[in-house]
């Protein structure tokens, strides 16, 4: 047996990575550490902790260290094991997408440009990514339409040009009605524009405008003029006013008692080129540094691109070695900032304000809908988790129940549960669900750290009075009865939802937003409970009716069913028709004719 007192005794004064399993010997949290003496000894002590981390102290089952040469060294070996293991305590990017890059490939004769989701080490240059993928194609547009480079992905020489040189989109390579060198000035300046340089582009097209001027090419000094022209309004459209970095990324971060959400601005060349969003329900009771700190390591883990600085609003305790991982990894100096003044605090400032603009319109309904279920029932706090039961059965067999789980206003699939009733006989739905109801509270209370999770904040029942006092009951059996609140959800004549209704028969009007929410959960655990009970009458159908008659195995079953397709099809079937079944001959045939109507009789009067 794992002693923790014992094992923190062992624990050396030196750098590491400390990780944290649960009874299962799940990893629940991966940690580094200058001192895994030090580190890992504070999560075990009375000291001020936040409920996420006395949450996660509460799982540990054992744990277990790395001894590292040196804190950077911890730190990789961290990042490592979060991205392989995903432990449930740690920041986690779920989102696994991967964002758009503009390639242009360097080693072609006539360089191509287009958008990739992959990078590759083949010595073409990538610019992003793009988080939002529209960004990327209207650049990609406005540099084919603007350059008049080619379109096409596979480059051959032809003996005529396509469409897009007709129509002013290229400038037919193919053909060779432009040189080498004039196509790679055309792409060194799309270079400069993807990096920002815009100023540098616009210095070099009005030389290029004065110098086809002065030749008499006029179509051809016009056409850069246009160019000119647009770069210009695109240029303006990316300008971030009174920044003066040119390739910075700034990291704003706001919460709320729901969510946590990050913002971050991706400025190149003084002009902010794109933005993203990230959230994270789970982290609300995390401290902002430490947020900071778990999503920089892993956000820029495998980033092939750089800022030279991270602008961030709050100082973090590992800042420095972080600084000499990500330089590492870049190969260049990059740098974590917390400004204190100026336009870079201003900034920070504007990525925070926006999270907050973002965050808030994200959260604005589901808060919504828990102040009001609050206000409403007149809540001690708001029902953060909110839990559903309903009874599913046709004529007392095969009786059973679903529960379906809101979590901050989200329904919560992975949560719901699916129960047999193994104690009530025949048709009681109140004891059936007082059943179902002391079976879920079993497990949370004496497994916390079991499938279910923690207790709920509210149980709404799907019906009323009587259902509403079986939970009770059940609550009643645990002394939880003035812990938890029970409502139930009563129907109209059209069955659906009018009103929450308590014990008293008291019921509570509702607006149309938690009258959505509310029919939304009713659904979902009506659904939950139905497909479970169709499923295992399925199941009794396809199994009972075949297998009890002698003679009938698992292979003639699937063989039957694979021919006929259902019971009924086989109950139809004369004796010529099941004989062509393989395995089955003139007297087994006649056998299932003469027991299959009686058996499905006894199950549908509940006898088997």
């Amino acid at each position: 047996m794992f002693d923790i007192e014992a094992e923190l005794k062992k624990l050396p004064h030196r750098p590491g990575v400390y990780i944290m399993r649960n009874a299962s010997d799940e990893i629940i949290y991966v940690g580094k550490a200058i001192s895994l003496k030090n580190r890992v000894t504070q999560y075990f002590r009375k000291t001020n902790k936040t409920q996420r981390i006395l949450n996660m102290v509460s799982l540990i089952d054992h744990f277990e260290y790395i001894v590292t040469d040196n804190e950077a060294e911890a730190l990789i070996l961290e990042c490592n094991l979060i991205k392989e293991n995903r432990p449930k305590f740690n920041v986690l990017l779920k989102d696994d997408k991967t964002y758009p890059y503009i390639r242009i490939g360097m080693k072609e004769e006539y360089p191509s440009i287009f958008i990739t989701r992959k990078i590759k080490n083949d010595g073409a240059k990538y610019f992003g990514p793009y988080a939002n993928p529209g960004a990327a194609r209207e650049m990609l547009n406005f540099i084919k339409d603007k350059f008049q480079i080619r379109q096409c992905k596979n480059f051959k020489f032809n003996d005529r040009p396509c469409l897009n040189y007709h129509i002013k989109r290229c400038l037919a390579p193919c053909m060779r009605y432009v040189s080498k060198e004039e196509y790679m000035v055309l792409i060194n300046q799309i270079i400069m524009l993807l990096e920002g340089k815009t100023s540098k582009i616009l210095k070099e097209l009005e030389l290029q405008m004065n110098e086809a001027s002065n030749n008499l090419e006029y179509e051809k000094a016009a056409s850069i003029r246009d160019r000119m022209n647009s770069i210009e309004r695109i240029s303006a459209k990316q300008k971030v006013s009174n920044i003066s970095e040119n390739n910075i990324d700034v990291i704003g971060v706001y919460k709320n008692e729901l969510s946590v959400c990050i913002e971050i601005f991706f400025v190149r060349g003084s002009k902010m080129i794109d933005r993203e969003h990230y959230f994270f329900d789970e982290l609300k009771d995390m401290e902002i540094p430490e947020i900071l700190s778990g999503f920089i390591k892993q956000y820029y883990m495998e980033k092939i691109e750089f800022p030279n600085r991270i602008m961030i609003q709050d100082e973090i305790e590992d800042k420095e070695v972080i600084e000499e991982y990500l330089t590492k990894l870049a190969k260049r100096k990059v740098e974590i900032k917390a400004p204190q003044k100026g336009e870079k605090l201003r900034f920070v400032e504007m990525a925070q304000n926006n999270a907050k603009i973002t965050l808030e319109n994200k959260s604005k309904d589901k808060f919504e809908i828990l102040n009001e279920l609050k206000e409403v029932l007149n809540l001690e706090k708001l029902p953060h988790k909110i839990e559903s039961f309903d009874i599913s059965n046709i004529s007392g067999t095969y009786i059973v129940a679903g529960m379906c789980v809101a979590q901050d206003g989200i329904i919560k699939r992975n949560m719901s549960r699916r129960f047999k009733i193994k104690t009530v006989l025949g048709q009681d739905d109140p004891k059936c669900t007082q059943e179902v109801v002391t079976r879920r509270l079993k497990h949370s209370i004496e497994n916390p750290k079991g499938g279910f999770g923690t207790l709920p904040d509210l149980i709404l029942a799907d019906g009323g009075i009587t259902q509403i006092k079986a939970i009770k009951r059940a609550l009643n059996a645990y002394n939880l009865e003035n812990q938890i609140p029970v409502y139930g959800m009563v129907k109209d004549d059209k069955h659906s939802t009018r009103a929450l209704v308590d014990v008293n028969r008291k019921e509570y009007e509702i607006s149309d937003n938690l009258f959505f929410f509310i029919t939304n959960l009713q659904n979902e655990v009506h659904n939950t409970a139905i497909e479970y009970h169709r499923k295992l009458r399925e199941k009794g159908m396809t199994k009972s009716e075949l297998d009890e008659i002698d003679g009938i195995g698992k292979a003639k079953r699937e063989a039957l069913l694979k021919e006929f397709g259902t019971i009924e099809k086989i109950k139809n079937a004369n004796i010529d028709d099941l004989t062509k079944v393989r395995g089955i001959n003139r007297d087994l045939a006649k056998k299932i004719k003469e027991n299959i109507e009686n058996l499905t009789d006894l199950h549908k009067n509940g006898k088997i």
